[in-house]
Parts: structure tokens; sequence; C-alpha cells
């Protein structure tokens, strides 16, 4: 089994249950290494896998050449699940494995192309197959002792640019910075909405009290990042606002 490895709770429990099952000859965890990949993540997931003997690779994925990605439509997460699967589909043809990817019940009620990507390709779902739901994975994981039970959910760094914005590496860079230096001050689930000049956080709303306490030393944070005007999104972290556009295209864009 060729896990695609993101080091977040799903990919790990799926990689966890493989390694389990089928042993460590029997299971194979790669990343995709890209500029969209949120600064740290890639040692994360060579220290998971290795604290569970899973073999680990990291692959390169070049997501930026493509022109149809760039251009950020609503469709971008399908070029990029292809790159993805243009570099996964020789390895799982090598070890003579399947691809799998951590796709759990509750991911199939958003808008997620990368999704229509890999399936066309001939990746698995085993965990919508289990009937998981994300409570599901978390309790399951936390019953294993994977250390990314509660881990927030990190999306790659495109999905903080809105439908429409160019994605390039200079951006994807200051949001990174940006959200690195709002965990620095205790903010680990975080979102940075970038619009031009201005830095949408959206927080855990029972997190929106403490972030306004720490008003001062969050703005002068992000304001060195190179954003001039920082805002805090009072409807709290939505998992998926970019996606809040689509269905209802007279409303007010959200990201």
């Amino acid at each position: 089994m060729v896990v695609a490895f993101s080091g977040g709770v799903d990919s790990s429990l799926l990689a966890v249950a493989a390694r389990k099952i089928l042993g460590k000859d029997g299971v194979l965890a790669v990343t995709a290494d890209s500029e969209s990949l949120a600064d740290g993540e890639l040692e994360r997931c060579e220290q998971i896998t290795t604290s569970w003997d899973i073999t680990w690779q990291a692959v390169s994925t070049d997501e930026l050449s493509d022109d149809r990605y760039v251009s950020n439509d609503r469709d971008r997460c399908y070029w990029c699940k292809s790159a993805l699967m243009d570099q996964l589909e020789p390895i799982a043809r090598e070890h003579g494995g399947v691809i799998t990817l951590g796709v759990n019940l509750d991911d199939l009620g958003d808008h997620r192309p990368g999704q229509q990507a890999a399936q066309e390709r001939g990746a698995c779902f085993p965990m919508v197959d289990a009937k998981l739901t994300k409570p599901d994975v978390r309790a399951l994981a936390k019953h294993w002792g994977i250390s990314t039970w509660d881990r927030p959910a990190m999306p790659c760094l495109s999905s903080r640019l809105p439908y429409g914005t160019q994605v390039t590496v200079s951006l994807l860079s200051k949001v990174d910075r940006a959200e690195s230096a709002l965990r620095k001050l205790g903010f680990e689930d975080v979102r940075v909405r970038h619009y031009g000049d201005t830095a949408r956080i959206e927080l855990p709303a029972d997190q929106l009290v403490h972030a306004a306490e720490q008003g001062d030393n969050i703005v002068q944070a992000v304001e060195k990042v190179g954003y001039r005007y920082i805002t805090l999104d009072l409807a709290g972290l939505r998992s998926g606002n970019l996606n809040s556009s689509i269905n209802n295209e007279s409303s007010v864009h959200r990201g």
C-alpha cells in the first residue's frame, strides 16, 4: 500500500493501520514536497513515520509549473492531486501496490476536486470504505496512541488564497511566515487568508477573546511579514472557507 502521507491525523491513521496489518514491507508512506507545504511539515512527516517504523520517502511535485494550478480557479486541487498522482503511480507500479488517500466520510461533503483526480487515477479511500467519520478517525488515532490524533488540520498553503488570485512562491511564503509567527504566539490552529495588503486571520471561536487581548502582538507579528491591514474574522475558523462562494455567487466572498 502506497499512502499519500501529509502528516495529518487522517493519513497518519491510514499509514499506521497499514503498518499494523501489512507489516513493514507492505506499506510505503510518500509525502509531496512542494512550495505549498508549510515550513517544517516535511520533517514532521519523517518524524511520525520513523516513530511507527513506517518506510517513508518524499517526492518533489511541481504544481507551480502548471498554469491550470497557478491560475487558482475552483479546480486548483484537481491539478495539485494530479501532480501528486504523477509521482505516486510509478512508485506503486514498482512495488506492485495500490495508492491510498486518508479521506474520511466527512470529507465527501465539501468541494474537493482533488478527490476526483485521485479516483480517476485508481486511488482508493479505505477510511470511506470503512465508513469512518472525522471524529471516528481522531478517536481511533487516540486509542492507538498516534501523536497527531488531536492535531489541527493543515491544508496546503494555496488554500489561503482566494480563487482567482494567482499562486506564486512569494505569496505562499508570505502566508506561511504569517501563520508561523502566530503559532509562536500560541495560536496553533490558525489560517491567514490573503487579500492583497490585508491578512484576514481565522481562529477557533473560543480563541477570539484571547486574540483580541493579544491584538498588539498579532499586528506587530503579521505586519513584519508585509501585510498592511490585519483583521480578525469574528465568524471563527471554518474548514473549506474558500468554497463558500461556489454555491452562492451573489454572496460576499468570504474566502
